[in-house]
């Protein structure tokens, strides 16, 4: 037997389709609105209002502070010195006095190269000295004996002017003579060669035994010192007006910053401002020095600094964690009568991860929340944790897990209702 089944037609086929959709999501609609009426009666599920309790929250006091500004910036360490060590004459290099890596003093002899040849020219140079002064006394004898001939007229007038060119002649070759020695006698100081700074040596480039030449380029050592120790940063041009009227005032600290960008490893003083933008990075540079005393910082690393520009005097500080921000700007949710909160509009200076510095709003000794605002909301009803470490917000987040535990536990206990 055949069994003929009319043919739907197409119209009334999208009206049933649609019928069936509009069906399906009244089903999920039920399910969802049915699941989140059963999770607001869970102890974690409670609306904003806290309408099953009140709120367990962390709170810490406004306080009065000291507040310091900072302006942070990227710095590169430079030796506060650097010099390059090379012979200043040829010769042997006979004796090398230093280690690679040591501290030296200015004045300290680095290596030494052989005298002979420039002692004997020192010596040559005082022999001729000694020549030209004997033959000097013997022509200021010889005026001597012309002046009294000559005041009797026993001799000319000639010989006795004669005899006074000579004396100034040789007092002239005695002076060129003291030139010389002065000339061999630096040349013979050459041969040793001393540290011009203070400082520390780098690795030898010469070894004992080779020649060395005033004219060779190689170097012997290198001698930085690190001790105090420069550094440049740049910081945006923005901040130029800030930093002069600051600088004008007195010197300004500079603190370096460890890896962890807390850690000050050490402490300097604002030295030079650039007088020019670089105009391709709108930036200016700024030189500080560091006294270094315990070699944390060395030349050509990068590190992060912070210059103090200025001192909140009596600025009301809170927790960072407690400022909020919502579409009409920064709020805080203030403890009223120790039970309930409200929140409270508050303008903000400065912030940083710790705290905030609160220029309106709020006055020293105000309490603010500085946990569990998802569960917050204007009115609601808090309680107060009676915590040492209150004003720590991170320690509410072990006791939130405790709670969590506490739940889950109860809620799979044998004969508790799944």
């Amino acid at each position: 037997m055949k069994i003929s089944i009319p043919k739907v037609g197409k119209d009334r086929r999208n009206i049933l389709i649609a019928l069936a959709g509009v069906f399906v999501l009244a089903i999920i609609g039920a399910i969802v609105t049915q699941s989140l009426v059963g999770a607001g009666r869970q102890p974690g599920g409670r609306g904003r209002g806290g309408d099953e309790g009140p709120v367990p929250v962390l709170a810490a006091a406004a306080s009065v502070a000291d507040v310091p500004v900072y302006i942070d910036g990227v710095g590169t360490t430079r030796a506060l010195n650097t010099v390059t060590v090379v012979s200043q004459i040829d010769g042997k290099l006979i004796k090398v006095s230093f280690k690679e890596g040591q501290d030296v003093e200015r004045g300290y002899v680095l290596a030494e190269i052989d005298p002979a040849i420039y002692q004997a020219q020192y010596d040559q140079a005082v022999a001729k000295k000694a020549q030209d002064e004997a033959q000097l006394a013997n022509a200021r004898i010889d005026l001597d004996r012309y002046t009294r001939l000559a005041a009797t007229n026993s001799s000319t007038r000639q010989q006795l002017d004669t005899q006074k060119a000579l004396v100034q002649q040789l007092e002239a070759q005695i002076q060129q003579d003291q030139a010389a020695i002065d000339n061999a006698a630096a040349t013979l100081g050459y041969t040793k060669i001393v540290a011009p700074i203070d400082g520390r040596t780098g690795i030898r480039q010469v070894d004992e035994g080779n020649i060395v030449r005033a004219t060779n380029a190689t170097a012997l050592v290198t001698i930085t010192q690190i001790r105090p120790i420069s550094m440049l940063f740049s910081l945006p041009q923005q901040e130029l007006a800030r930093i002069n009227k600051a600088f004008a005032a007195g010197p300004l600290a500079v603190e370096a910053l460890g890896a962890d960008n807390v850690t000050v490893t050490d402490k300097g003083t604002l030295r030079v401002v650039d007088n020019q933008v670089d105009q391709t990075t709108g930036t200016v540079k700024l030189k500080a020095e560091f006294p270094n005393s315990d070699l944390q910082l060395w030349p050509g690393q990068f590190v992060n600094v912070r210059l103090l520009i200025d001192t909140l005097r009596g600025a009301i500080v809170v927790p960072t964690a407690s400022v909020q921000r919502g579409p009409n700007g920064t709020f805080v949710f203030v403890v009223q009568n120790g039970d309930t909160v409200a929140v409270r509009a508050v303008s903000v200076t400065q912030q940083d991860e710790k705290q905030t510095v609160i220029s309106s709003g709020l006055e020293a000794g105000d309490r603010v929340v500085t946990t569990g605002f998802t569960r917050l909301a204007d009115g609601s009803k808090i309680v107060i944790s009676n915590r040492e470490n209150a004003d720590n917000p991170p320690s509410a987040q072990p006791a939130d897990k405790g709670e969590r535990g506490k739940r889950k536990r109860s809620e799979t206990a044998p004969g508790s209702p799944q």
